[in-house]
This record gives structure tokens, sequence and C-alpha cells, in this order.
């Protein structure tokens, strides 16, 4: 039985990558879940039930984080309920409790950080930083954006779960794209190398080259966070933003404005008479 699994997985991974549009960084941090989970978990069927123990898999991974456990989790939960929608079965997964992560907050980078970083980046790296920060895309998204989806002034990209949003372009932003776009003319993409796709690990690689270069730790999704945090402390709707960052709810982003909040407390406690006794 767990030979079939193995089919089911890559029938699956298939399914994330070309319907529901996941990126293969994704689909492939889901098949090393289930690929484990189909290893290391008793695998059993009764009649028609198909039971699945993953207390092995469980200790086998117990010593990750809480994170990483609850991702492969989840990685796993979907996976079970792609068969049952898709192959009809019947599965019941043990012990199927979930594990609680604490919710932290983003870390954004400073803006003084963001724009020392630009002073100093080639023509390439600036368009890099500029798309990540001024339109808040996931690197995923940046690697995906095609030359036909850019036009004066918008953007279209295609984000998680194959969903489509327009983002205004800043006229700075668009400046830099049509010098970019002149100098290194790709064919297909916005970023490629010998006119093929630049890959989104190859590019997280170069924005975190550029960070370090000036002595700053900065990953493409924190530049994402700054995008948001910034947006939201300087007046902007927390519903825009939210449309902007493409989330399915408002939920995902109200973290952010905690954010914010939390920025204004220790402005509060460095400022009031008080809190300085």
């Amino acid at each position: 039985m767990k030979k079939e699994f193995y089919l089911y997985c890559n029938e699956f991974l298939k399914y994330l990558l070309e319907i529901r549009g996941y990126s293969p960084e994704t689909a492939t941090t889901y098949k090393i879940a289930i690929n484990q989970m189909i290893e290391f978990s008793t695998i059993s069927q009764d009649d028609e039930l198909i039971t699945i123990e993953i207390t092995p898999l469980r200790i086998k991974i117990i010593k990750n984080s809480k994170k990483t456990v609850a991702k492969k989790l989840s990685a796993i939960r979907s996976f079970v309920k792609f068969l049952e929608n898709h192959k009809n079965m019947k599965i019941e997964l043990r012990p199927n409790e979930s594990i609680k992560v604490p919710q932290t907050l983003p870390k954004p980078v400073d803006e003084s950080y963001i724009v020392e970083a630009i002073g100093g980046a080639t023509l390439e790296e600036k368009t890099i930083l500029y798309c990540l920060y001024g339109l808040g895309l996931r690197i995923s998204e940046l690697s995906n954006l095609k030359l036909v989806n850019i036009n004066d002034g918008w953007v279209q990209v295609r984000g998680k779960g194959d969903k489509v949003r327009e983002l205004p372009i800043v006229p700075e932003l668009v400046a830099i794209i049509k010098e970019y776009i002149n100098m290194y003319a790709p064919k297909i993409y916005l970023f490629e190398n010998n006119n093929i796709q630049q890959s989104a690990s190859r590019l997280r690689y170069k924005v975190g080259k550029i960070f370090a270069t000036h002595g700053i730790k900065a990953t493409p999704h924190q530049l994402r966070h700054s995008f948001a945090t910034h947006l939201l402390n300087n007046g902007a709707r927390i519903s825009d933003v939210s449309e902007l960052l493409g989330h399915s709810t408002m939920a995902a982003t109200q973290i952010y404005t905690r954010l914010g909040t939390t920025k204004k407390l220790n402005e509060y406690m460095n400022a009031h008479p008080l809190a300085k006794k």
C-alpha cells in the first residue's frame, strides 16, 4: 500500500503545481513531509477505511521545532484531504491533533537599511529590491513575473492558489523596470539568465547577498513585511494593504497592525516622563 501512496503523492504534487499554483519550493516541502509520513507511519486498511498511524512519524520528528512539525502535519492533512476528495478514499489519521505554534511578529527591515542597500546596488539588484519592497511580492511571485503582465503603472501578479491581483507601480519603479528591460532584454520573464527564468532560490540568494554587503541580514519575506508595515505606519487602510498582499482574509494582515501597536508602545515607554522613572 505504501508504494501506491508514493504514486498518489506524485499526483498530489502535480495538483499543487498545476491546479493550485503553488511554487516548486512549496511543493518540495510538501513532498518531504508526505514521504516521511509514508516511510515512518503505519498504513493499514480494513474494508474501505484506511488508517494512517502517524505516531512513529511524530516520534521521528520530535526534535524539530514546533513550527516545522506543524507545517509537516499541515502538509499531511492536505494530502489526506486530496485523497478523500479526488480519490474517494475514507481515511482516518491517528492521532490528528494540531501543534500549537506561538504567533510571532514579523521583523521588517528598517527603511534606512533598505535605502542603503538600494544605493549600492547594480541595476538588476535595484530592480529586484524595488519589486519586492515596492510591490510587496513573494519571492515566488517575483520569479514568475512575466513581461506581458507589466504595463505602465500596473503589474498583474499570480499568487497563492492561482489568485490574480493588480498592483499599482510607483513612477520610480516604472522607470527602473524600463531601464532594466532595455539593458538586459529579457524575453519572457522579467528576471532571466541566458533566456532561462531565474528561480526563486536564485533571487533569494541575490537579496541576501545584497544586504550582506552592507552588514545587514535580510530576506525577501522581510521586505514583504516591510512593505506592509511601512504602509500601515504611514496611514494606509488595512483593507487596501490586505488586497495588495493578496491575503485571502484581513485576519492574515492584522499581525502587521499588532506590530504597529508594539512600535507605538515602545515609543510611549521611551517618551512618557513617568516611564523614565
